[in-house]
């Protein structure tokens, strides 16, 4: 059963890694990383360790900085305690014989001030507030809440290179984690897409105008993480037609197209598609799919709410080397298993998916505990 979904996956060329099968646990923001401080805790390396089957693990996104961070509880990679925190994530994981990768974050404009030092404004390509965007926040009243985005302000031209070191220090910090992988998040209508965007970016100078420059700090943030990791073991996160966050980009199958050849020329390990899903837009065409396989040569990881038998389909078209879950790996730690035996899945709860405790998080029965209390 799914005999392409299930089979071995080798990542890179030198420096390569096997993940034992093909199934990926997309990267799920859950808000739970531990207080004050936003490092991951005992509960983070219980919920990765109990999903180590999968294939390759890609972590909950990551602020490479506080600037970077747009909602309440989520992990970051810039400070010795969070990464202390980690290397007891990847060391749980391996030691389960697992593959992980920590997704780079920087949310740019989709944040507020009351996450920001100081009070500081969130950082944008432009100062254009994101249309219908919301943030995660701890009011002033110690009072959780979703409330609008608040308009950023533009990045200086020699503030940049800063954001680029950001970049650099958190694939450092990865790699003295011992992470497998980093993933480079340039999706979802964060930092990188809002620079690539042509409604979010109005920029005149060399990071605004043309689609080469619109991708210059996705390709200057990818090329930062291949400096520290190799890029044998550098993937990055696009998401095509995504329409959310205030996204309406005239050129996004161009610069998906673009940004395949420029990893394809780095070799970098994978290029992972995040499809519309929930933030809605136009499906991926075929012709379009064709043309990202014909571009890029490393492993394609798609994600778009697959079920196993679908999945198994698109390996076997060629189109994609591995599928990545997101909600049904939520619910069930041993979707591996579950995929294998063809078994019943566990249902997630949708209202626990955000902040809270074990409930809902590392609660979830495998096939074996629900047997035992059958």
């Amino acid at each position: 059963m799914h005999q392409h979904l299930l089979s071995p996956l080798t990542l890179g060329k030198q420096d390569k890694l096997t993940l034992s099968n093909r199934v990926v646990m997309a990267p799920l923001t859950r808000s739970r990383a531990g207080q004050p401080g936003d490092v991951p805790r005992a509960l983070n390396v219980e919920h990765y360790a109990q999903r180590a089957t999968a294939g390759l693990i890609v972590t909950e996104a990551t602020q490479i900085s506080r600037q970077g961070q747009g909602y309440a509880w989520t992990p970051g990679i810039y400070t010795d305690a969070q990464e202390a925190g980690w290397k007891q994530v990847t060391d749980a994981v391996h030691a389960k014989g697992g593959r992980i990768s920590l997704q780079l974050w920087h949310v740019g404009r989709i944040s507020h001030s009351l996450l920001q030092e100081n009070g500081a404004a969130p950082v944008a390509p432009s100062a254009i507030i994101a249309a219908n965007a919301q943030c995660f926040v701890v009011q002033k009243d110690g009072t959780p809440a979703n409330v609008p985005t608040e308009l950023p302000r533009a990045l200086a031209l020699e503030e940049i290179p800063g954001i680029v070191a950001q970049y650099r220090q958190a694939a450092m910090r990865a790699k003295r984690a011992g992470f497998d992988l980093v993933e480079v998040h340039a999706a979802n209508g964060y930092l990188l897409q809002q620079f690539m965007s042509t409604n979010s970016n109005i920029r005149t100078d060399a990071y605004g105008g043309s689609l080469e420059n619109r991708a210059r700090l996705t390709l200057e943030a990818v090329d930062a993480a291949i400096a520290e990791m190799g890029a044998d073991r550098v993937g990055v996160r696009i998401s095509p037609h995504f329409v959310a966050h205030g996204i309406a980009d005239t050129e996004d199958e161009a610069m998906a197209l673009y940004l395949a050849d420029a990893f394809n020329q780095r070799g970098i390990a994978y290029l992972h598609i995040a499809e519309p899903d929930w933030a809605g837009g136009p499906l991926l065409s075929d012709a379009f799919r064709g043309q990202l396989r014909a571009a890029f040569k490393g492993a394609i990881i798609c994600c778009g709410g697959y079920t196993a038998e679908e999945a198994d389909a698109l390996i076997a078209s060629g189109v994609s080397d591995a599928v990545a879950f997101g909600r049904l790996f939520i619910a069930n730690p041993d979707l591996v298993a579950r995929f294998a035996q063809d078994a019943t899945l566990n249902t997630p709860d949708r209202t626990t998916f955000y902040g809270g405790e074990e409930k809902g998080y590392t609660d979830y029965p495998t096939l074996q505990e629900s047997a035992a209390t059958a």
